[in-house]
């Protein structure tokens, strides 16, 4: 079954090394893109199916050597070598035969939303968001705040913000969910520890070629900024509020001294919104289709919980537990998200298989 499939990957990759030597290609720009992105995406499977055959190839060689009792101590150790190889080599193939999320190279535009726990939950907000700003620099990505509702002391009642990087979905899509803190709020006098949430979604960032909106299915409104801001809160309508009047999905944007700048960023959130409404909608008519095997991904989903007196986090999905809060709440996640894909990927292979 799996040399199977390595066939058709080997003959699908030499079918795109002819097509992307084929003058009518080379000529049309948008086919000799995707061939050529269906080619570099291809490589490394090619190159393991290649080396895998090979191992296949020397283990049968080193079998017949055994036959030979001069060399039979020889062609042991040998064929254990290749076995060991073999079965490495097999699961990462078998992992790279996986379906791949259409979204995972995509940018992403994250929401943080203060839960139950009022001035603590919104502090805890904010400290989820330079968690998250910290590692999208660690990776060398960009950021930017589209919207935020601020309390003061580094809280945030609400805020939405755009990560901009190659594989940025993959990373961060098994943050979506609610994150519990416990710990002794700075506001509490007996020391009594307090449990608090923020709400956490994780959205591709829709492209105007993923998501067509037609002008009539918009109302846009403008009102006087509020909050941070400067001179322009309250002087001027640079504020934009869109409905997109087909599900009445709703979105503003008020951070930018420019309407228009306001505006670009309302419907750059209004397109991964309505993209988000589309995937729960497919989601429910094929719920084992698209689901992520360690989580629904819902915002309501209690995922996590940030334990400050143990110095503690535990995923609540696959049983993780680490004792590196420091280190995490600085934005080092990169063993949180390796766990979650391992386990991810593990419930996806056992359920092909």
């Amino acid at each position: 079954m799996l040399l199977k499939k390595l066939d058709n990957v080997e003959k699908r990759y030499h079918e795109l090394e002819k097509l992307l030597s084929d003058p009518k290609i080379i000529a049309d720009r948008e086919k000799f893109q995707t061939y050529s992105k269906e080619l570099v995406n291809l490589k490394d499977l090619f190159e393991k199916s290649l080396r895998y055959k090979n191992i296949i190839k020397e283990l049968d060689e080193a079998k017949h050597l055994r036959e030979d009792k001069d060399m039979q101590e020889l062609a042991e150790a040998e064929i254990k070598k290749l076995t060991e190889n073999k079965q490495k080599l097999q699961k990462d193939i078998e992992l790279l035969l996986l379906p791949k999320d259409p979204y995972d190279e995509k940018n992403i535009i994250m929401e943080i939303r203060a839960g139950t726990g009022g001035d603590e939950a919104a502090l805890f907000g904010g400290e989820l968001l330079r968690l998250y700003l910290r590692f999208a620099e660690r990776q060398g990505w960009k950021t930017e705040i589209m919207s935020s509702n601020a309390t003061g002391l580094g809280g945030y009642k609400e805020v939405v913000f755009s990560i901009m990087g190659k594989g940025a979905y993959s990373k961060l899509k098994y943050e979506s969910g609610t994150h519990r803190v416990q710990r002794v709020p700075a506001t509490e006098g007996s020391g009594r520890v307090h449990t608090s949430a923020a709400t956490v979604a994780v959205l591709p960032e829709a492209e105007e070629v993923d998501i067509k909106i037609e002008p009539k299915d918009l109302r846009i409104d403008t009102f006087r900024a509020s909050g941070a801001g400067g001179q322009h809160v309250n002087k001027t309508d640079s504020a934009v509020r869109i409905t997109y009047l087909p599900t009445n999905v709703v979105v503003a944007c008020q951070d930018e001294r420019s309407q228009y700048q306001n505006r670009e960023k309302a419907m750059r959130l209004l397109r991964s919104r309505i993209l988000e409404q589309a995937e729960e909608t497919a989601i429910k008519k094929q719920r084992d289709a698209r689901k992520i095997m360690v989580g629904t991904g819902d915002r309501s989903e209690k995922i996590r919980t940030y334990n400050f007196p143990q110095g503690r986090i535990t995923d609540h999905r696959i049983g993780f537990t680490t004792y590196r809060l420091n280190d995490v709440m600085d934005g080092d996640i990169n063993e949180i998200i390796d766990a979650l894909t391992t386990a991810d990927n593990t419930a996806k292979l056992q359920k092909l298989t």
